[in-house]
């Protein structure tokens, strides 16, 4: 039996998942594939380098730190996070990732890119998080806010654009079992997007306007077939007992803090079931 585990995005949010990983690794809890959408990649990988506790400790110190995150990195750069701050300071000097304990995991772990011509969804392995830097920053570049990540001649933007829940592509993998942490409630319904934000999106690029304008059809569609695989016992769902109410770019530590630890919490009383479900 093959068990995937999938990580759901959502910028901030993802402190309540990096609470749930923090918690696999208390408990020593593995599986045999990962697949991660934006937050949910860029700070999955961080349980397969083993580095509890880095997710929360790095979003605490540099979210208030204008030249990281905001405005000023937006006119500097275009981006709302600092390329080199964000994916090159933090991680290789401030607050080191452990690139080479990531790799000797052995377990395969995909990162979903939407390709802003075509609007599809990509899975690309991360092999290596330092050398696939850009893969796993396109993974995280919201619209609007990001500019679009060149790789290998193409053009990317955030996975959840077109696949925000990719347990469907896990299951195609060949995973017998699956394990999805959310960061939506159980009651959430996602909420068409503007006509402003459809509009912005699609000037450049068509594909995404499509993409974000029945964006909130297919989160929807896929969220309530979740819930059927969940009933039959196909899927194991973690997912916050209470809305989360935090800011997209949260910057107060003390709420970053409380989302995470209602991951901790979360976790904690699913991890009786979620051994037996996976054993």
């Amino acid at each position: 039996m093959k068990t995937g585990l999938v990580l759901e995005g959502g910028a901030m949010r993802g402190m309540y998942t990096a609470g749930v990983l923090d918690t696999f690794l208390d408990k020593n809890i593995g599986f045999d594939c990962i697949v991660g959408v934006s937050a949910g990649a860029l700070f999955g990988v961080n349980f397969l380098s083993r580095q509890k506790g880095r997710v929360i400790r790095y979003n605490k110190r540099f979210n208030g730190d204008k030249n990281y995150m905001g405005i000023i990195p937006l006119i500097k750069e275009g981006n709302i996070f600092s390329t080199k701050y964000a994916y090159e300071d933090v991680p290789r000097r401030l607050d080191p990732f452990d690139d080479e304990a990531y790799k000797a995991s052995g377990v395969p772990f995909y990162a979903v890119l939407t390709d802003v011509h075509s609007g599809q969804p990509e899975y690309v392995r991360i092999n290596s998080v330092f050398e696939q830097m850009d893969t796993l920053r396109a993974s995280g570049s919201m619209p609007i806010v990001s500019r679009p990540v060149e790789i290998g001649g193409r053009l990317y933007l955030d996975g959840g654009i077109s696949d925000s829940i990719p347990y469907e592509w896990l299951l195609s993998q060949g995973c017998d079992r699956l394990v999805v942490v959310l960061t939506r409630h159980l009651d959430y319904r996602k909420k068409p997007a503007s006509p402003a934000i459809v509009g912005l999106c699609g000037a450049k690029y068509p594909k995404i306007g499509e993409r974000m304008k029945s964006r909130h059809e297919n989160y929807n569609r896929s969220a309530e077939q979740l819930k059927k695989l969940e009933r039959d016992g196909k899927a194991f769902v973690i997912r916050p007992s209470e809305e989360i109410k935090i800011g997209r770019l949260e910057k107060d530590p003390q709420k970053l803090q409380a989302v995470y630890e209602l991951g901790v919490k979360d976790c904690a009383k699913y991890v009786g079931e979620l051994a037996e479900y996976i054993c």
